[in-house]
């Protein structure tokens, strides 16, 4: 079982940047792959980036370059650091942890979610 606390959400200026936190409790923390997904108003959830047990990453295409997805398993911590962010960033950030390569859309565990508003 693991629960998962998303944190650093906010509003910023396009341009700016925010750094997420998400935190973890339970045991294994190091097995699960983890990810952030992000949900817009009137929008489907979609992957924002991944990132394995053993530490590799994917991005979407539209994150690629600006955001970058990094865990501490000591501190059962997963970050993920937007740089040059954009009003389409806008969205509840959420962390998902899961056991396959990498955590999918339907993977078990899933934080509060934490809002991030870029105004245009």
């Amino acid at each position: 079982q693991v629960q998962l606390v998303e944190s650093g959400g906010g509003l910023v200026q396009p341009g700016g940047s925010l750094r997420l936190s998400c935190a973890a409790s339970g045991t294994f923390f190091s097995a699960y792959a983890m990810g952030w997904y992000r949900q817009a108003p009137g929008k489907q959830r979609e992957l924002v980036a991944r990132i394995s047990s053993g530490g590799s990453t994917n991005y979407a295409d539209s994150v690629k370059g600006r955001f970058t997805i990094s865990r501490d398993n000591a501190k059962k911590m997963m970050y993920l650091q937007m740089n040059s962010l954009k009003p389409e960033d806008t969205a509840v950030y959420y962390c998902n942890a899961g056991l396959g390569y990498y955590s999918d859309a339907d993977a078990a565990y899933w934080g509060q979610g934490t809002q991030v508003t870029v105004p245009s």
